[in-house]
């Protein structure tokens, strides 16, 4: 199978569902932003990381492949599991990484370790990913149940990740102070 297939020349692409779109469609941009995100969340896993996030990332990553598909599927012909996009997965990785930093009492600046950093471009790429997912709720396919749930708790363990990676490696957080 060949990369290249000349087909988006035109600028547009096809559907899993079948069909063809712009390439600058709604649903294309909603599930190009989640594409983003997943290789972010590669690069992320090139820095030095615990064994516990190696694992959680790589799962995360499988999760978002899912999500991708399921977004251009708008017609369901394919048979997608909510199950992989689960939320309760993070919740219970939030608290558990919550029980090893302090708690939140102001806002800080994102930074730190450089995985901490690559980390809260994760966050805000995922928090883009909502934004254009939440787009298509109303539109003909609109998206699966629990998708954006599991979107936006994922945007929460991100951030809360970039806390517990800046930690771990002994690195203090700035925080922000608004200048009078």
């Amino acid at each position: 199978m060949k990369v290249y297939t000349r087909r988006g020349d035109t600028g547009e692409t096809s559907l899993l569902s079948g069909g063809r779109v712009r390439k600058e469609d709604a649903r294309v941009e909603a599930y190009g932003t989640v594409d983003e995100l997943v290789s972010l969340l590669g690069l992320l896993r090139c820095e030095p990381l615990p064994d516990d996030v190696e694992g959680r990332l790589v799962v995360i990553q499988e999760s978002l492949f899912s999500v991708g598909a399921a977004l251009a599927d708008p017609e369901r012909r394919l048979e997608h599991d909510p199950c992989v996009w689960d939320a309760d997965f993070l919740e219970d990785w939030i608290d558990v990484m919550d029980g090893e930093i302090e708690p939140l009492t102001v806002f800080i600046l994102p930074g730190g370790s450089r995985a901490a950093a690559v980390t809260h471009v994760a966050r805000t790429v995922c928090r883009r990913a909502e934004r254009r997912v939440g787009e298509l709720v109303g539109n003909a396919g609109g998206v699966p149940e629990g998708l954006l749930a599991y979107l936006n708790r994922l945007s929460d363990a991100l951030f809360t990740l970039a806390r517990y990676l800046n930690a771990r490696s002994g690195i203090s957080e700035t925080e922000w102070r608004p200048r009078r």
